[in-house]
């Protein structure tokens, strides 16, 4: 997030004449939703307000050049945990927003757990609101919680500006967040589908999980086998058959989910799925310590390339980071006892682009996934691609620089990450939030969606 008049092309300002712009970013290389092309994007009030050839002459207050670096739209996170209040020193919206958009990231959706209280009715969204206020360096909205007793405190939640509703069918491992059951979750999502609501899931059928029997991490991956994803994937989408109501998986990790999903979206089930770079990047014998222990787990390296295969089907709509922090103390060496949750907000990003430009995937192919699906998905019509209308929201991306990860030099709050030490192509140079730079010296700008 350093200041892009100075480590890129800056013109020098010039008065805009009438029907002027306030900034206007060349780049050689645009992704816009048909391809990639030399363009100068122009922002008025925050809004795109043009896409110009790339030397069209135009009056703006403020002009940058970023040359061969990529321009792409911000990034569109819409599953992160940020946990305060109540967890603040897991995490809180001061550093994860600004985290995010040191990684490319201008908005985020933040789940309603691990906060205390939970985002399960109006009153806790108000206190959750009124934490984020003043925080946040880039846009924040909210999901809702469904879990058992709440199904009346939908509807008024809804109505209050969450996005939709996060429920778990396994322990989600806070007391205060209990699962669904089979009956609940009928109940919540025909709730869901009388006022046109989105539901979204953690799939893990909990009569297929097992204690651990050992420390190590193959014990740990035994515990939580594939099967029991795909029998409560399944489950999801007969729910969603019956009532009508829209659900979309969490964090797919198992391939096998991809083949019900494909038979259902024929079928015309309104339900979608998503994965996170961990689960595309990383595979089970690359585990290393717990900062890599997540639920659902990372599996083997011909599951990975199935979810690729998956991704690039549309089978998953949207790569979004599950970010979820804690503190050092609780990343134990067990595997069966350490908290469960990988933090990865601020280098998404270049850990896909690494992966997918391998995989002979363009930048074209990341921004769907990372800024047009997730916005597609929680229905922010104004974010996700660079076009006239829409939030100028912009990131500046070296798409073939190389860096090595060090984790304390993130900017979430805990210095942990299982991307430590690991060499990655592509560094986001400049992040731009409704067309104002996101520096480290500027002050939140970030709005509460």
């Amino acid at each position: 997030m350093d200041d892009p008049a100075h480590s890129l092309g800056h013109e020098r300002p010039q008065d805009a004449p009438a029907g002027g712009f306030d900034l206007v970013v060349r780049s050689r290389r645009v992704v816009l939703p048909d391809g990639e092309r030399p363009a100068a994007v122009a922002v008025r009030d925050g809004v795109i307000a043009a896409v110009l050839p790339y030397d069209a002459g135009v009056g703006a207050a403020e002009a940058v050049d970023l040359g061969e670096v990529c321009l792409l739209p911000g990034l569109v996170d819409s599953h992160v945990h940020v946990n305060e209040p109540g967890r603040t020193h897991w995490e809180g919206f001061a550093t994860a927003t600004r985290a995010a958009a040191a990684g490319g990231v201008t908005t985020i959706i933040d789940m309603p757990l691990n906060s205390l209280p939970p985002t399960v009715d109006v009153p806790a969204l108000r206190v959750k609101r009124a934490a984020a206020a003043g925080q946040c360096a880039v846009d924040v909205g909210f999901w809702g919680g469904a879990i058992p007793g709440n199904a009346a405190e939908l509807r008024p939640l809804h109505e209050a500006g969450v996005y939709g509703f996060k429920c778990f069918l396994s322990p989600s491992g806070v007391e205060e967040f209990p699962p669904l059951d089979a009956d609940g979750l009928r109940a919540a999502m025909r709730e869901i589908a009388a006022f046109g609501g989105l539901m979204v899931v953690h799939a893990e059928d909990p009569a297929l999980l097992t204690d651990p029997v050992g420390p190590t991490y193959p014990e740990f991956l035994d515990s939580r086998p594939g099967e029991a994803e795909r029998r409560a994937v399944e489950r999801v989408i007969a729910a969603a058959r019956e009532s009508g109501a829209r659900a979309h998986i969490l964090h797919v990790s198992s391939a096998s989910c991809l083949e019900p999903l494909e038979a259902a979206r024929r079928e015309g089930v309104l339900i979608s799925a998503e994965t996170c770079p961990h689960y595309l990047t990383i595979t089970a014998d690359q585990v290393r310590g717990p900062e890599f222990k997540c639920c659902p787990p990372i599996r083997d390296a011909g599951n990975r390339d199935e979810l690729w295969q998956g991704l690039a089907a549309g089978v998953l709509s949207c790569v979004v980071s599950d970010h979820s922090p804690s503190t050092a103390d609780l990343k134990v060496p067990d595997f069966a006892a350490a908290w469960g949750g990988v933090s990865s907000l601020q280098i998404g990003l270049p850990a896909i682009w690494t992966e997918a430009r391998a995989r002979g995937h363009d930048l074209r192919r990341v921004v769907e996934w990372m800024s047009a699906g997730p916005a597609a998905l929680a229905g922010l019509p104004s974010k996700g691609r660079i076009a006239v209308g829409m939030a100028a929201d912009l990131v500046a991306f070296d798409d073939t620089a190389e860096f090595t990860v060090q984790a304390a030099e993130l900017r979430h709050r805990n210095p942990l990450t299982p991307y430590h030490g690991r060499t990655l192509t592509g560094v986001v140079r400049a992040t731009w939030l409704r067309g104002r730079p996101v520096t480290d010296t500027a002050p939140p700008s970030g709005a509460l969606l």
